[in-house]
């Protein structure tokens, strides 16, 4: 065997060895999500498939929020960052006055439905 085989089979052997970890490391990620009942594979689509939907949920909700505040022509959103945790509407970053952080929290809560709004904003006065 010469050189370049060797060299061949080495770097074949070195993917090989990748793919493998690769998936033995999906593997073990997958298994310790969810333990797997009797019936494993409809649990873990059941519950990917919910995960999913809160995700959609949850996204379709911030960007809901995020746009009711820029629609708005009265509040200036660029400073203010709308995220979902846990299920409540949560806004960060800063707004110029006490008049702004209150109409923003109005404006989320308005848009937000029956979901609770979490008030991480603070306050720049002269917008410095």
């Amino acid at each position: 065997m010469n050189i370049s085989c060797k060299k061949r089979d080495w770097v074949i052997q070195a993917c090989f060895g990748v793919l493998v970890c690769g998936l033995m490391g999906v593997a073990a990620r997958v298994s310790a999500q969810a333990p797997a009942p009797a019936d494993g594979r409809a649990v873990s689509v059941a519950a990917s498939t919910t995960q999913g939907a809160d995700w959609v949920a949850n996204e379709k909700l911030r960007k809901q929020v995020k746009a009711a505040l820029h629609a708005d022509p009265y509040f200036y959103d660029r400073h203010v960052t709308v995220a979902i945790e846990n299920g409540d509407v949560v806004l960060r970053g800063f707004v110029f006055s006490d008049w702004d952080l209150r109409h923003a929290l109005s404006i989320a809560r308005k848009a937000a439905g029956d979901k609770t709004v979490v008030d991480n904003l603070s306050i720049k006065l002269g917008g410095r």
